[in-house]
């Protein structure tokens, strides 16, 4: 099946696409994420995307650098705790233009590195990117199976940066106290 794969990050995109790739798919990899912050963060994710894509032989799609629009969409949010309602409406967002993407290439199927992370519900970003998308979101759990842990060694096997906050500003001081 080919797939679009929307990339948070470089350390997530390695666990996932291995695995997606070992199961037969090709992929095609979106890096969409208007929430990061600050520029020089985005930058670097992107860069370690960029790596993870020619590591892994696939293409990778970028999409807009748009933080004034995901900012709208979660100001009224900003009380919110980590993995709450700011969180759903980020995910939405973000599976939206992966859908869009997907449909646009002429792809079979979009899923979301977000699931491999033990910090992100997969419950979740599955039913948020099924209303998006139907059958055409492949609903998955990429934690499980140790796919957190293969991140994990793939990051350090590949020398890649492994940011410490889930990205927003929000999630900055939530997470780095």
């Amino acid at each position: 099946m080919k797939i679009l794969l929307h990339i948070c990050c470089g350390v997530c995109a390695a666990g996932v696409a291995e695995r997606l790739m070992a199961e037969g798919h090709k992929i095609t990899g979106l890096f969409y994420n208007p929430n990061i912050h600050p520029p020089a963060e985005y930058d670097r994710r992107l860069e370690v995307a960029r790596r993870v894509a020619r590591q892994f032989h696939f293409p990778l799609e970028e999409g807009p650098y748009t933080p004034e629009e995901w900012l709208r969409e979660t100001e009224s949010l900003a009380d919110e705790p980590e993995g709450g309602q700011r969180c759903a409406v980020c995910f939405r967002l973000r599976l939206q233009t992966a859908h869009s993407h997907m449909e646009r290439l002429g792809l079979d199927a979009f899923t979301t590195t977000l699931t491999i992370s033990p910090h992100k519900q997969a419950r979740v970003v599955n039913r948020i990117g099924r209303e998006i998308g139907g059958d055409k979101f492949l609903e998955r759990d990429f934690k499980k199976q140790a796919g957190f842990q293969r991140a994990m060694t793939l990051a350090q096997e590949l020398s890649l940066y492994r940011q410490n906050y889930c990205g927003c500003r929000y999630s900055i001081r939530t997470e780095q106290g």
